[in-house]
This record gives C-alpha cells, sequence and structure tokens, in this order.
C-alpha cells in the first residue's frame, strides 16, 4: 500500500490518545482503527473526522510512498 499512516500514529502518541480511546471519541469501528497500522486503506469520511478531531490537515496524518520507485532503486 502506498498510504503510510505513521504520521498519524505519531500524532496520537505525541498527544498521549490510545486508539481505543479515539475509537470511542470518533465512533470508529475496531477494524477502521486496525488498518492504520497496517497500512490499509481508509475512507475519506475517517480521514476528514481525524482531522477536525486533531485540528490537523491530512499531510498531518499520513504520507504517499511511492513503493513501485522504491523497489527499482534497490
Amino acid at each position: 500500500m502506498a498510504i503510510k499512516y505513521y504520521k498519524l500514529l505519531d500524532t496520537l502518541n505525541r498527544r498521549g490518545i490510545n486508539k481505543s480511546s479515539l475509537r470511542t471519541e470518533l465512533n470508529l469501528a475496531f477494524n477502521t482503527i486496525a488498518k492504520f497500522s497496517s497500512n490499509e486503506t481508509v475512507s475519506l469520511e475517517v480521514i476528514d473526522k481525524l482531522c477536525k478531531y486533531l485540528n490537523v490537515q491530512p499531510g498531518d496524518l499520513m504520507e504517499f510512498v511511492d513503493e513501485e520507485e522504491n523497489e527499482v532503486k534497490k
């Protein structure tokens, strides 16, 4: 997957917010929260909720990494 959510996970860690409380606060499914750790696709609705809750921009939560380009460089 080309979208990486390490920025979201870092933001949560720095703010002392655990995934369980985030899930409860935003009324998100357990599976949705699990997708962040495995860099799976989530809906823009979820990204919108996260941006509003954390008062950040989408780029503060995720990053596009071109995996094909990285494979060519290896």
